[in-house]
């Protein structure tokens, strides 16, 4: 399976995420508005903002097909990370919205203990969730999608986020309403802390950022490539859910060009095999001392 065709199986994880936040933001805030419930309506509208992250993504899955070209001649994968971060601010708005609600609505002093009701429909949509969750993680896994594995962890703290509303639901019928406009702003901040991480994820991959430990692991498999004898240097970026590789190696000086070329063959067949590569460029150069000296 190539890339494009990966990118393409990735859309129906993001055609599930949209279906299900549809459904599931409806249900909680007419369910929130009916049952009184501050945590039930701040957890739909955290749906909403999932609804135009997943779009965002399936949007940018949808650009990244798009073949090379004159002006992008490593193709367009990084639309969806572009689009990624487009919807990290809309999350953090609609976040602040929430934060600013629940905050206005506890100092309005109209604690309300919400209907026990609401708590159940938290978590049906907890349980819902947790579905959707399983079934992007294991596509993503499938296809090796970073893009669609993160739209998997975002299902996954909605999970959770639903069963911390339905916590302050419970807790508000023992005599504490006040509890339900604590998870009201609790579900605000972790709107905004979903979206300063997918801001933080985008413009690190954005600015050509790696890290350190998986480049120590690229630097370790082509070290035990056979004709390898240094590693002058190795640099890595991430283009859109692909990884391209640049390498500089040292083998023998007495080499001929096709034993050189060789084992490039060699070190680029490993790396994408062991650390599914889509890209790899090595530069070869003889080793010095290697070289006789009357040549």
């Amino acid at each position: 399976m190539n890339a494009y065709e990966e990118i393409r199986k990735g859309e129906r994880g993001a055609w599930v995420s949209i279906a299900a936040y549809l459904v599931l933001s409806a249900f909680k805030l007419v369910s929130g508005y009916i049952f009184a419930s501050s945590a039930l309506v701040a957890d739909g509208y955290n749906n909403v903002t999932d609804i135009v992250a997943s779009v965002a993504v399936l949007i940018g899955l949808r650009i990244s097909q798009k073949p090379p070209d004159s002006d992008h001649t490593y193709g367009h994968f990084r639309a969806e990370t572009v689009a990624a971060l487009i919807a990290s601010f809309i999350m953090a708005v609609v976040g602040l919205q929430v934060l600013v609600e629940a905050v206005r609505s506890w100092y309005d002093g109209s604690f309300v203990a919400p209907n026990l009701w609401s708590a159940g429909v938290a978590v049906i949509c907890a349980i819902a969730m947790l579905g959707v969750y399983r079934y992007n993680s294991r596509l993503a896994k499938q296809i090796n999608s970073q893009a669609l594995m993160a739209a998997a962890k975002d299902n996954r703290s909605d999970a959770w986020v639903s069963i911390g509303a339905a916590i302050g639901i419970i807790g508000a019928q023992f005599g504490l309403p006040w509890l339900d406009k604590v998870a009201a702003i609790a579900v605000g901040l972790l709107i905004c802390r979903t979206a300063w991480e997918i801001f933080r994820d985008c413009t690190h991959r954005l600015t050509d950022g790696f890290d350190q430990k998986e480049l120590t692991d690229l630097r370790s498999s082509v070290a035990r490539v056979p004709g390898v004898e240094t590693i002058k240097d190795v640099k890595a970026r991430i283009h859109g859910s692909h990884v391209l590789v640049d390498i500089v190696i040292e083998v023998d000086g007495k080499l001929s060009l096709i034993e050189g070329h060789q084992i490039c063959d060699r070190v680029e067949e490993r790396l994408k095999r062991s650390h599914n590569i889509m890209q790899v460029h090595v530069h070869v150069e003889p080793r010095i001392e290697n070289i006789p000296k009357n040549e």
